[in-house]
């Protein structure tokens, strides 16, 4: 999303005719970097009511030093947020099944990063929609080939769901997904090794859901903290009640902000085994 660029100007007092033409250029110089910062900033505000919503603010810059490591090798390590002092959270959208040109429109507009955990069965009519939000800068992660209870299927099958997902999407999107989500969260030790010999370096869980108004809670406090990761899904008015993505998405904007969080990108707080 567009942030709001401030502008500070160091302009000097006219205690000379000398020094008042010096002042005069740095002002000049600078108005138009002030000018345009104002029109950037109105316009986001109006793409923002365009969808009913209030901006949120920028997400601060992501630390130099990644709160999640990943190693190339060794056992993947399971996360349901990661570690940071800063008021962001992450939101990952899985499945695919929805594909709202609307949706597209709306994070184009909005700037929002997102992380797709993709499933073939319901991307394959249709790859070059989730193209269009990768090209908003947006990533594209393991969620198996056909969405089954991964814990309730022997080793070879979880192996077979998640390479075969994993080889469509580089092939279809360019780049090795990193990171695994499991089909209703389900996993156990067979999941971890299906998925380190696969490719992805990490499994990603979850702490809140999206659901059409509000949000589901793990945790007994029912709030929002540091770095939580939030599980969405794209559907569609068929799953939610006459609702659509877009309605659904503004209202899970609305419970972050409430909260005091702005959204930032997942991806940006962990370091690759190439990194």
């Amino acid at each position: 999303m567009t942030g709001t660029v401030a502008a500070v100007l160091a302009i000097g007092g006219c205690s000379s005719s000398s020094g008042s033409g010096t002042s005069h250029a740095a002002a000049t110089s600078a108005s138009p970097s002030v000018a345009a910062s104002t029109a950037a900033s109105a316009r986001d505000t109006a793409l923002w009511h365009k969808w009913g919503l209030s901006p949120l603010p920028a997400p601060p810059q992501p630390p130099a030093d990644k709160p999640v490591k990943l190693s190339a090798t060794g056992a993947v390590p399971v996360f349901t947020h990661l570690p940071t002092s800063q008021k962001v959270v992450f939101i990952t959208v899985d499945d695919g099944q929805e594909k709202d040109p609307k949706f597209i429109e709306m994070m184009r507009d909005l700037q929002i990063p997102i992380t797709m955990f993709l499933m073939n069965d319901a991307i394959k009519p249709d790859y070059a929609y989730f193209r269009s939000l990768q090209a908003l800068g947006n990533h594209i992660q393991n969620h198996t080939l056909h969405h089954p209870v991964m814990s309730t299927i022997p080793l070879a099958r979880q192996k077979e769901e998640v390479c075969g997902d994993q080889k469509i999407l580089t092939k279809e999107y360019g780049t090795a997904p990193l990171l695994f989500r499991p089909p209703y969260g389900a996993y156990n030790s067979n999941t971890k090794i299906a998925v380190g010999e696969c490719g992805p370096r990490a499994i990603v869980w979850w702490r809140e859901s999206m659901q059409i108004r509000n949000m589901q809670y793990q945790a007994g406090d029912k709030k929002l903290h540091d770095g939580d990761i939030i599980l969405a899904h794209f559907r569609g008015p068929g799953e939610l009640k006459g609702a659509t993505m877009t309605q659904m998405f503004a209202n899970l904007l609305r419970r972050i902000q409430e909260q005091g969080f702005t959204v930032a990108r997942l991806e940006d707080y962990i370091q690759s085994p190439a990194g």
